[in-house]
Formats: structure tokens, C-alpha cells, sequence
């Protein structure tokens, strides 16, 4: 059994918890330390038990507690060498061996955990989402995606649970107070996935089987909890996916922790 919490979600900070009964993980830590102390607490975990943060990319929503969780809990912390090079001058200081480096396509380990990250597309120096392997269940995390490819498709197949991007509404972008420059950039190949996007992906994912789904990373101006879920809803009603009967969709909000999912 793999034990699945989203602890932040969104624009202003991300972080996961996964864990087994011998291993504990974050994905990524763009909210505070006391924070992140705060909500694993509330749903039973200590920070003192984890044994890594995996760091999917360098932006500030994904590292702002990196560093004063490695210092304070002496946890180390996992990126690929892209993303290290530069977030590293920003975590004031890893200890050397907490300074763990994995390759994008090669999966490694940490104690029961299988863990594979992927290439996404996003205007970072190397940025990846995850895989999460253990028990003969697979758990898929994916944000921060510009477009969807192929190749990025099948590493989201097959999984128990995909925590999948839902960034923006398009219209509430298009007429929102963003400069164009910085709306061109979301809606870019190595920007984020829209609610319209992320239903057509998930309604696809459920036709070929999949059941079990969480949406994230959603955008504070452009977009919000109520219209992400109906928009993935309606995708998936097109298919005559039925939620709550066929598949289960779920909305991971900003500063409310969710709810422990076990796979």
C-alpha cells in the first residue's frame, strides 16, 4: 500500500507526501518548513521520518522549504543535475551527502521505493515528474507541463493514481490582468496545462482503463476548485465516463490539505 497526501497545490507552493510503512518521501517543498511540519502532522507523519525530498524542478513554488527541511531534519534531497545547477545557490546550503543526484529516464530507489522520473515540458533547466512504484502499485505525478507528447502520455499510463496538472482556465487567462508576455509563456509549449487540456487527457486515460485521478497546480488568478472539476467532468461525461461510478476525480487545493489517499 502506497499512503498519498497532496499538502499544497498551486502557483503559490507544491508539496506531496508518499509513503510505506518503511519509507517516506515529499515531492518537492515550495511552501515553508513550518508549513510542511504542520500539515504532515495533521495527517499522522512526522518530518523527522522522512527519508528524501525529490525535487522536480527549480522554480520557487517547488523549493522554497527544500533547503530548511534538509537542514533542520537532516533529509536528503534528490534531483537530476539540470536542476541542481540551478536551485542549488538558492537552498543555502545541503549538507554534501544529503546532495542525492538521479538521471531523467533512469528509474533508482529509496529503500521500497521504485521511482522513475520523466521528462516534462516546461521552461526549466531539466524538469520531471514521477513515477512511484511500490507494492505492484504505480502512482503518477505530472505538473507544470506545457504540452502534451507521446512519450509523456505513456509514462502516465497504466497508474493506480495520476495527480495531473489542471493549471488555467484559457478565457480567465486571455481576459485576466497578466502582462501578454507572461500569458504567452503559460500558454506555451514549456508552459502549463489547461483545465480543457487536462480533462482530454484524463477522459483518455479513463477510456483506456485508468480510475483514479487528482488535479493540481492550479492557478490563484485563472482559474478555481469548482470550474477545474467541471471542466474535467464534462470531458469525461463526452465519454460517457461516468465520476463516482467509472472513475474518481478529485480537485488538490491550495492551502488545505487533502485527503489521505491509500493505493
Amino acid at each position: 500500500m502506497i499512503k498519498f497526501c497532496s499538502l499544497f497545490s498551486g502557483s503559490s507552493g507544491n508539496a506531496i507526501f508518499i509513503g510505506t510503512e518503511k519509507t517516506k518521501i515529499l515531492i518537492d517543498a515550495g511552501v515553508s518548513k513550518k508549513k510542511i511540519v504542520q500539515a504532515l502532522k495533521s495527517i499522522g507523519e512526522e518530518p523527522g521520518e522522512l527519508n528524501a525530498v525529490l525535487v522536480s524542478h527549480e522554480h520557487n513554488d517547488h523549493i522554497r522549504g527544500v533547503g530548511f527541511l534538509s537542514r533542520g531534519f537532516d533529509v536528503p534531497v534528490y534531483a537530476n543535475e539540470g536542476t541542481w545547477m540551478s536551485m542549488e545557490s538558492k537552498l543555502g546550503g545541503i549538507r554534501t551527502y544529503n546532495r542525492r543526484t538521479f538521471d531523467t529516464g533512469k528509474g533508482f530507489e529509496i529503500y521500497d521505493l521504485f521511482i522513475h522520473p520523466f521528462e516534462i515540458p516546461h521552461d526549466a533547466s531539466d524538469p520531471v515528474g514521477f513515477n512511484i512504484y511500490a507494492g505492484g502499485k504505480k502512482i503518477t505525478i505530472a505538473t507544470d507541463i506545457g504540452h502534451m507528447t507521446r512519450t509523456l502520455l505513456s509514462n502516465l499510463m497504466e497508474s493506480d493514481l495520476l495527480f495531473l496538472e489542471s493549471n488555467h482556465d484559457v478565457d480567465m487567462l486571455m481576459v485576466g490582468p497578466y502582462p501578454w508576455s507572461l500569458k504567452q509563456r503559460i500558454m506555451g509549449k514549456k508552459g502549463h496545462l489547461s483545465n480543457e487540456m487536462a480533462g482530454k487527457v484524463i477522459a483518455y486515460l479513463a477510456e483506456k482503463g485508468m480510475r483514479n485521478f487528482i488535479i493540481g497546480h492550479l492557478s490563484k488568478v485563472n482559474n478555481f476548485p469548482e470550474l477545474a472539476y467541471r471542466t474535467v467532468y464534462n470531458e469525461l461525461a463526452s465519454k460517457k465516463i461516468e465520476v463516482g461510478r467509472d472513475v474518481s476525480l478529485n480537485v488538490a487545493l491550495r492551502n488545505e490539505v487533502g485527503q489521505v489517499v491509500a493505493v
